[in-house]
């Protein structure tokens, strides 16, 4: 049965009147289509003002050519600010693949049709709030307005961008995941603070004219000079990414012009029992009525039956922003809320027996993490790479009570781990025998993996373990699947174009994918995204925490043969490939040898032009 719209927060006029209200409290805009689940941030954001007694109203894709949208809930701007964000993604990862190419589809808007959302959404957002409402306060954030705060590379333009917080003309940016600080927001706001006021928020990014008073704080390069100087953009991110601790971070500052963006340090981690709250808010986890007649969102699909367990990831991997996001320090949710969670979906009229997902960012970092806690980072090093940190706590067995638990749920039939696991933690977990219990129970045929790469040299670049790690996973992987009696599979997953990577080091992939007699269906071409360290790789062509040189493929040429050698074996790929191969003098790799990726001669190029395959009687 179908939710009606007054179990929704409002989305226009209509039905903030139906509720016996006049005026908004807060508005929220998002890029996305409004899907009342814990797993849409703007769902969450919204549930949680709600339950603090604040009046939210939700403005769901509105059509940024006109103002008309703006104004659903009338021409009276909301009584505290305005809550802006792209959606669960960068409009620009949502909107253009790696290649710079424009996405037909767009899985977080009604019937997966693409074109819903504007580049840049969260500038164009504000600039039209500011037309409608003029001084309102505005508060940006999500993942778009988080990992621009700082000036930083566009891919899409190929520049160095201002931060965000100057383009879009917002009062304030709430970075990481969000939930105390636009309570805090909130209240302050209410309580007659003015917004400019605001500027000492842990969470938060404001603008000043002045430092007065801002004690112990470290400067990065400014805009001006990151713009025009690689190795001061190098040394802009190392600074900025060392300062990302919620406990003994500083405030970190740059220089626009004749303003200062200054980040205050990352709000504390949640503990177990508001994470609990967070996720048991009164959500409807449906999309909102009026998206039925297009399709519905397929986003929801893909999260409807998944649990999320628990908040961050210490993997740092260089290609990851989650740690710039989420942070490091694990946060996780308790046994108790979490059952009750799957209780509650076993209830809905379309499960079907299968939850999909029980996991986070790395589904086997529940309950794990240093031992170390509340002390912060210890910055000396990164919790997995090049091996496994000696504070860090690394039993599964928390994880593995809660998966057999949860199977003993009246309703259960299956229940699978689709978020993806670390397998060097895994293989440095001695206290557990957590690879029997995955295979045993929680694999539906195939595990994905993400090696990345077998390049020891790229591996580094990535801060990735080395693939003798993945090596010795795989065997066990095979001999314990082996001693159940099943037939399972692993699919890993490969990046072509990372910093670092040349055509030599592809060219040692694509043979290790031949021996495997692996065919990838699915491949990634690595895209620069905003605040990642393998980003500022790409930008500089140095690696800023070493302060080394490092190849970096630009050449949209060299990254379409790149892609290409991950998927020799496709025939549209063969000119690519063998264009890859000369350049790279590996010559030894055409022809008819055991050891060849692609014959001579392309496919079906020995029939004349027009001439057909004769069919089989």
């Amino acid at each position: 049965m179908k939710k009606k719209r007054e179990d929704f927060l409002p989305i226009n006029a209509e039905d903030m009147k139906a509720r016996g209200w006049d005026q908004l409290d807060i508005l929220l805009i998002t890029g996305d289509a409004y899907v009342d689940h814990p797993s849409f941030g703007v769902a969450i954001i919204g549930r949680l003002l709600e339950i603090h007694g604040y009046k939210v109203g939700i403005i769901a894709q509105p059509d940024w050519r006109d103002i008309k949208d703006f104004k659903a809930f009338g021409d009276k701007p909301p009584r505290l600010f305005v809550g802006i964000t792209s959606g669960n993604l960068d409009s620009m990862v949502n909107n253009y693949t790696a290649a710079r190419r424009r996405r037909k589809r767009d899985v977080y808007s009604p019937g997966g049709v693409g074109g819903k959302r504007p580049d840049r959404a969260v500038i164009v957002y504000a600039n039209r709030v500011r037309e409608v409402f003029g001084k309102v306060p505005i508060v940006i954030g999500g993942l778009e307005a988080s990992l621009r705060r700082f000036a930083h590379y566009d891919y899409w333009q190929d520049r160095v961008r201002r931060s965000i917080l100057l383009d879009s003309r917002a009062d304030l940016i709430v970075y990481g995941m969000g939930e105390r600080q636009v309570v805090e927001i909130a209240q302050s706001l209410e309580s007659g603070i003015p917004i400019e006021y605001l500027t000492y928020l842990d969470g938060t990014v404001a603008k000043t004219k002045s430092l007065d008073g801002l004690k112990d704080f470290v400067e990065l390069p400014s805009y001006e000079e990151v713009s025009t100087d690689k190795e001061k953009y190098a040394l802009s991110f190392k600074l900025q990414y060392q300062e990302q601790d919620p406990f003994k971070g500083r405030p970190v500052v740059q220089k626009h012009g004749d303003w200062y963006i200054v980040q205050n340090r990352p709000a504390k981690p949640l503990a177990t029992h508001e994470l609990d709250r967070l996720y048991e808010l009164p959500y409807t986890r449906e999309y909102h009525p009026i998206y039925e007649k297009e399709g519905g969102i397929p986003a929801l699909k893909e999260v409807k039956f998944s649990i999320v367990t628990h908040r961050g990831c210490y993997g740092s991997c260089a290609f990851c922003a989650l740690v710039q996001h989420q942070g490091r320090i694990i946060q996780s949710r308790s046994k108790e809320s979490i059952l009750k969670e799957v209780r509650l979906l076993t209830k809905l009229p379309d499960f079907k027996g299968v939850i999909h997902d029980v996991g986070g960012p790395t589904a086997n970092m529940y309950k794990t993490g240093c031992s170390r806690d509340g002390e912060g980072y210890c910055g000396k090093r990164n919790c997995l790479f090049p091996s496994p940190c000696p504070n860090l706590k690394k039993s599964h067995q928390e994880y593995i009570d809660l998966l057999r638990s949860i199977r003993q749920i009246p309703g259960v039939k299956h229940v699978f781990i689709r978020s993806g696991i670390r397998y060097d933690l895994l293989m440095a977990d001695n206290e557990s025998d957590f690879l029997k219990e995955l295979c045993e129970h929680h694999v539906s045929g195939q595990l994905k993996i993400a090696p990345e790469h077998v390049s020891p040299k790229v591996l580094k670049a990535m801060r990735k373990p080395s693939f003798e790690v993945y090596a010795k996973f795989r065997e066990e992987y095979k001999k314990v699947n082996k001693m159940l009696g099943k037939k399972q599979y692993l699919v890993p997953y490969f990046i072509s174009s990372h910093p670092g990577c040349g055509l030599d080091e592809m060219i040692q992939l694509a043979e290790h994918i031949r021996d495997l007699k692996y065919n990838p269906e699915q491949v990634q071409d690595f895209t620069p995204t905003p605040m990642t360290l393998a980003t500022c790789m790409y930008y500089t062509g140095i690696d800023p925490l070493t302060g080394e040189k490092i190849y970096v493929p630009k050449d949209m040429g060299e990254k379409r043969m790149q892609r290409a050698l991950l998927q020799f074996r496709d025939p549209k790929n063969y000119d690519l490939v063998k264009k890859a191969l000369k350049k790279a003098g590996r010559d030894d790799l055409i022809g008819s040898g055991k050891k060849a990726l692609i014959p001579d001669r392309r496919p079906g190029a020995h029939r004349r032009k027009g001439q057909r395959r004769k069919k089989k009687c």
